[in-house]
């Protein structure tokens, strides 16, 4: 079910910037196995599919920091774990990654906006740029984007509004005319932050941290998602 939180024009969206996982793609197992098996490699004891889960969206430094718990203030520690995780999630980050159902489609939808004429989209993802811009290709996604910015794309990590506002200026687009798409809070504080429009899924990785920090819309499906950016003005 749709849920708006202040009126909305899609009209005058003219550039949609996408989170990846959690958002696009289903990536969580291959996340899931990679971290626990980094744990593994430092004889640390591996942690539940959810929680890992939970731990996704702030880039792997943090992730690994996380899935440490107590023992995060170890700075080798970290390290010796963030580069086995990063090494083998470079191996395995499409063993059982996939894109939502009904993604592609919401995306050839959203991309000839309302009015028929063509939108920009573009990915913006705290997950490294490399592995990002790999799997986006291999999935198919690549032709709907004019650029992949990972989390070492820029200084600054999403929530920090450095790499949105790279996107408005790459494409000549005010912040009233951009909305951001995230399943998370780390996404709508960015969003905030650059001064967008923010659209939440709930299907994603931590659809509870929406609660805290709400999005000026909220959608269940891919579905739901195309309609909100392709109907009339939603109250």
């Amino acid at each position: 079910m749709i849920r708006t939180l202040r009126p909305f024009d899609p009209h005058s969206i003219k550039l949609v910037i996408f989170d990846l996982d959690g958002t696009l793609i289903d990536s969580r197992l291959d996340l899931v196995h990679s971290v626990n098996a980094a744990l593994r490699h430092i004889g640390r004891p591996e942690l539940p599919d959810d929680v890992i889960a939970s731990y996704v969206g702030d880039g792997a430094p943090i992730l690994i920091q996380r899935a440490l718990g107590d023992e995060a203030t170890d700075e080798a520690l970290v390290r010796k774990g963030l580069e086995f995780f990063l090494a083998h999630y470079r191996e395995h980050k499409l063993d059982h990654t996939t894109v939502y159902e009904g993604i592609e489609d919401a995306l050839a939808r959203i991309q000839q906006s309302a009015n028929g004429t063509p939108r920009t989209m573009a990915v913006l993802t705290n997950k490294p740029v490399i592995p990002s811009r790999a799997i986006v290709e291999a999935l198919g996604l690549g032709p709907f984007f004019t650029q992949v910015y990972g989390g070492n794309s820029f200084p600054t990590k999403k929530p920090d509004p450095e790499g949105a506002r790279k996107l408005l200026e790459e494409n000549g687009v005010k912040p009233e005319q951009t909305a951001i798409i995230g399943d998370s809070h780390v996404d709508v504080r960015t969003g905030r932050n650059a001064g967008l429009w923010t659209i939440g899924v709930t299907y994603g990785f931590a659809p509870h941290s929406l609660t805290s920090d709400q999005p000026d819309i909220f959608v269940d499906t891919a579905r739901e998602l195309a309609e909100v950016l392709t109907s009339t003005c939603i109250p």
